[in-house]
């Protein structure tokens, strides 16, 4: 598709104006925020690309749709709204609505997690893992080895491999595993779906050993859409049918409305187990709010109902990925390396191959988050060392095969010119590659110490020589 026979399928009837600095204000900037993006102020920032949680941009419909909420402290029509939508879309039985999906997250891991108990996962997220472990259960990483390869282009790296999962089930035993914790898009392998046979597979594995599988449906749309696109017998389907299927494989959710939801805050926990939802009903109240809002005034359920219908519409999540993939393949034609294929939700580099004369313990991805805010006041996310934390047993850093930054693009915010801009700028910066020094902390908070950490430069790193 060419970029002239393509555009958004919407007009724009509000604008925010946006701030260009200069690039000696950006490194000040820069570095009184600790060389952290996450600690720079918005009104800093040119092009956003930190995150797409929460970050989109609503419908009128979903602005209209604010004006009706009901505000009532129990009972809002908006949750049961919500309610209604969540069942016909997904097709789960009970909805707990949440302030945001680590809301969700918190409550299944105390539901279901016992102290020793396992969680395997298609690789880890930041928040989902941390909330387990302070329940007392163990991550294990049962993602596709494909998965930690940046340059395979395999199309569903999110896939589970069968084999490591038995093997975890072998070593733990059913009955200490505390459920399959499932994401459709994996969000730390760089957006990558998960197809269907997959699913099934695991599914019938599952069931055979009496285990849940708890689903982390964030981004759910988007990998109906690659599924829609890449796997057989799915081409003539409906992203909404292929959602329903995905959803009818698992026995809960986790969901972040700040993704595929379209809304600036709010989440749920979906159930199909019905003595569970009791027991989430009444936990919710402890941490949350009453089980018919959830830490959400009323009209943050109704956004949100009316953003799952608008997530699920062909024309809505085709453009959403296209942008995507058409930033992706602006950056390849350049020969900058990004991970491969590209995702759904952002475009990932590959910081080792960007940087390869900063080591891992100098936090490359870290390094050129810094060094393209500085380039084009362009923010994006480390997705590597820094993110990935300490093991709660050594205290050493977790290394992960994949050192990424994620330019993460917000649904319905920017346009094609946008896209642009930030290539000029990572371009740039890859042109001047070999300046950009590593980093050390200066301050590392106990948990997710990738949001509020500091550090400092080092000295440049020696250039790499060919003997």
């Amino acid at each position: 598709m060419k970029k002239s026979h393509w555009a958004e399928p919407y007009k724009i009837k509000m604008v925010e104006p946006l701030r260009k600095t200069s690039r000696e204000e950006r490194k000040k900037l820069i570095e009184d925020a600790g060389f952290n993006t996450f600690q720079l102020k918005s009104a800093d920032v040119y092009i956003d690309l930190l995150t797409d949680s929460g970050t989109s941009a609503m419908s009128d419909r979903q602005w209209a749709g604010l004006m009706m909420g009901d505000e009532a402290y129990s009972g809002s029509r908006n949750f049961y709204h919500l309610e209604t939508v969540v069942q016909e879309y997904y097709g789960y039985k009970y909805v707990v609505p949440t302030h945001q999906g680590r809301g969700a997250e918190h409550l299944i891991a105390r539901l279901l997690i016992r102290p020793g108990m396992y969680v395997p996962g298609n690789m880890y997220f930041t928040t989902t893992r941390l909330h387990q472990e302070l329940a007392g259960g163990n991550f294990t990483d049962v993602i596709t080895d494909e998965a930690h390869d940046p340059d395979s282009d395999f199309p569903f790296k999110g896939n589970i491999d069968l084999q490591k999962l038995e093997d975890i089930i072998r070593k733990a035993g059913a009955a200490n595993i505390a459920y399959l914790s499932l994401a459709t898009t994996v969000n730390m392998a760089g957006g990558q779906p998960i197809s269907l046979e997959n699913m099934k597979q695991v599914r019938k594995l599952t069931q055979q050993h009496g285990i849940r599988i708890i689903h982390d449906m964030a981004r759910v749309a988007e990998n109906a859409f690659m599924i829609q696109q890449h796997e057989a017998g799915y081409a003539d389907r409906t992203v909404a049918s292929i959602v329903k299927e995905i959803c009818s494989l698992t026995d809960g959710a986790v969901m972040s409305g700040k993704k595929d939801a379209l809304v600036n805050i709010g989440g749920f926990l979906a159930l199909n187990d019905e003595g569970l939802y009791e027991e989430a009903k009444n936990l919710v109240i402890v941490y949350e709010g009453m089980h018919t809002y959830g830490g959400l005034a009323g009209r943050d359920m109704e956004a949100m109902a009316i953003g799952i219908t608008e997530s699920l519409e062909e024309a809505h999540i085709a453009a959403r990925v296209y942008q995507v993939h058409y930033l992706g393949n602006l950056l390849k034609e350049a020969g900058i390396p990004v991970l491969n294929p590209i995702g759904t939700h952002g475009v990932f580099l590959n910081a080792r191959s960007f940087l390869p004369h900063i080591p891992q313990t100098h936090f490359p991805a870290q390094a050129l988050t810094v060094a393209l805010y500085e380039a084009g006041g362009v923010r994006t996310v480390e997705r590597g060392i820094v993110s990935a934390g300490r093991d709660k047993e050594t205290g050493d850093h977790h290394y992960p095969s994949l050192e990424l930054v994620r330019l993460a693009i917000p649904r319905r915010v920017y346009t094609l010119s946008h896209m642009d801009v930030v290539a000029d700028a990572i371009i740039e910066t890859y042109e001047n590659r070999d300046s950009i020094p590593g980093l050390a902390f200066t301050m590392e908070p106990k948990y997710l110490r990738f949001f509020q950490a500091r550090f400092r430069q080092l000295a440049p790193e020696p250039a790499l020589t060919t003997p």
